[in-house]
């Protein structure tokens, strides 16, 4: 079984800070993974001043450049 850290965030923009604590997150709780769950919409942030979500997933995928650091926008479908 796969021991797998999930960060969920609006990655508005996604950066470097989100791929040192998932790095971090890897070594230290010896995780096999991390998984940056892109939200659709943070309930605490304005509407307005969220880039559109395919935009931020690009973005993610552009921070994350490592191996064990997966993105993905699975919340969009959860209605």
């Amino acid at each position: 079984m796969k021991a797998i850290g999930l960060l969920g965030g609006s990655f508005n923009p996604a950066h470097a800070g989100h791929r040192h604590i998932s790095v971090e997150a890897l070594r230290r709780l010896g995780l096999d993974e991390v998984w940056w769950l892109v939200s659709p919409q943070n309930p605490l942030k304005a509407t307005a001043d969220m880039a559109p979500l395919a935009a931020r997933v690009a973005s993610a995928h552009h921070a994350a450049h490592h191996s064990r650091i997966h993105v993905t926008d699975i919340e969009q479908g959860l209605g």
